[in-house]
């Protein structure tokens, strides 16, 4: 038995979750290394407006990640689903068309991103002081959308089975790139923020490229073909029904994202690179959660499409737990060295202030948040995208925003940062639940058919 198959489905589920996590946490702390070295760099230029311009423009980031969580989302739930069917023809005429869909979906993000770029800048939050910095560095993250949604699509279908080190590969060696780059173009050539843009740009193009590499030396367990280039429509209805749902989650959380820049505008400019810092800086944290999520969800859909509901759950348990613990750890870190970690990337007293104050409030989502996306990445394993929309969707519109909206109006900024750790604590409660009760009730209608 391949090795990658047997993590999937026999291995400890403690084990697996670790052994598919903890090497996609590593990978994604290299994926961090693109913000914080940008902010870093940046914030050596002693120009808190730029700082807080790269803050401003990271949402439309967000946006390409989610057409690209769409295509890798809905093509890696369905490869996972196919492999545990034995069913390797499928998994690979729909690894054929997520790359097909990343291609077309760039060139439309592109586009129309540069036909509106100056409304979407405004509408981003950015003011006089900002909105010349902000254009620069949209436009080039624009122009490089093929390589920054490749990048990351890419990495999801060598996630999907099981090629987690080929994934993290690509990672490490885009981030090593926009390392290098990021001195080079913001201070030897003088291009300052457009030029941490062309360096982040140019490490997403490696990093596409040395995933694209372990396909063309058939170094995984999966091959896109030629043969298969003409989408099917089932494949492309399963890709959307699981990918559409996904993309409206990272569209929520970037648009609640616009909503928390706007309200922090209202309390000055510097401000936002405070906040910038901080949620930069809590992105390590994120990052461990979301690897762990990440990791998880290929073991949800390969012994989902086995009917293995008893491994389901186990891993579930596993998962959860192993991610809480972690997560207070890094919590307890960011309580005590919070204005040393700002410190790191300005000098300005105020910034430090604030963006000590920002990471310690908003640290506390940490042990309930990690919950809540592996809860998520399993409904889309499963192909039960709704209930995952579900989750998103209360915890984003029904409850964040509003909180975030009546909490800043009561208690002003204060209230403003409390608004998410409020609105953690109650969603892992009900994603958990939800989530083993539909796991359970699968498990019970598979027993009767039997």
């Amino acid at each position: 038995m391949d090795k990658r198959i047997f993590i999937l489905s026999e291995e400890k589920p403690a084990k697996a979750v670790v052994r598919m996590g903890v090497p996609l946490i590593a990978g994604m702390f290299i994926m961090v290394l693109y913000n914080l070295v940008d902010t870093y760099f940046i914030g050596l230029l002693n120009n808190d407006y730029q700082l807080a311009s790269v803050n401003l423009a990271y949402p439309v980031m967000m946006i390409s990640m989610s057409l690209s969580n769409m295509v890798g989302a809905g093509a890696s739930s369905l490869i996972a689903r196919s492999l545990g069917a034995n069913d390797k023809d499928k998994a690979e005429r729909t690894l054929t068309t997520g790359f097909l869909l990343t291609v077309i979906n760039s060139l439309i993000v592109t586009a129309a991103g540069l036909l509106l770029i100056e409304p979407i800048v405004r509408g981003l939050g950015a003011k006089e002081n900002t909105f010349g910095y902000t254009k620069d560095y949209v436009f080039v993250i624009l122009l490089g959308s093929l390589f920054t949604m490749g990048s990351y699509t890419f990495g999801q279908l060598l996630r999907s089975e099981g090629s987690v080190k080929q994934s993290i590969a690509g990672m490490a060696a885009g981030t090593v790139t926009n390392i290098i780059l990021d001195p080079v173009f913001i201070f030897l050539l003088g291009m300052e923020i457009r030029g941490a843009a062309i360096a982040t740009v140019l490490g997403n193009l490696v990093s596409m490229l040395v995933s694209l590499l372990f396909y063309a030396r058939g170094k995984t367990l999966l091959l896109p073909h030629f043969k298969f280039i003409k989408p099917t429509r089932d494949i492309i209805g399963e890709i959307f029904w699981v990918g559409v749902p996904a993309m409206l989650e990272t569209l929520l959380t970037s648009a609640a994202f616009i909503v928390n820049n706007n309200l922090a505008v209202s309390y000055g400019e510097l401000t936002v690179a405070a906040t910038g810092v901080a949620q930069k800086i809590l992105s390590l944290g994120n990052y461990i959660y979301q690897g762990f999520a990440a990791g998880t969800q290929p073991i949800m859909g390969y012994n989902y499409g086995a009917k293995n509901y008893k491994r389901m759950l186990s891993v579930l348990k596993a998962g959860v737990l192993t991610v809480s613990l972690t997560e207070l750890c890094v919590m307890a870190v960011y309580g005590i060295f919070a204005p040393l970690l700002i410190g790191i990337f300005t000098q300005t007293p105020e910034v430090i202030e604030t963006g000590s104050r920002v990471l310690r409030t908003i640290m506390f989502i940490l042990p309930f948040v990690g919950a809540i996306s592996m809860s998520r990445m399993s409904f889309q394993a499963m192909g039960k995208p709704q209930y995952a929309f579900v989750i998103t969707l209360v915890r984003q519109l029904i409850l964040y925003v509003p909180l975030l909206l009546l909490l800043n109006h009561i208690f002003g900024f204060n209230g403003m940062l409390l608004a998410q750790p409020v609105t953690e604590l109650i969603m892992m409660t009900a994603s958990v639940f939800l989530l083993y009760r539909v796991i359970k009730s699968e498990e019970s209608a598979n027993t009767k058919r039997l």
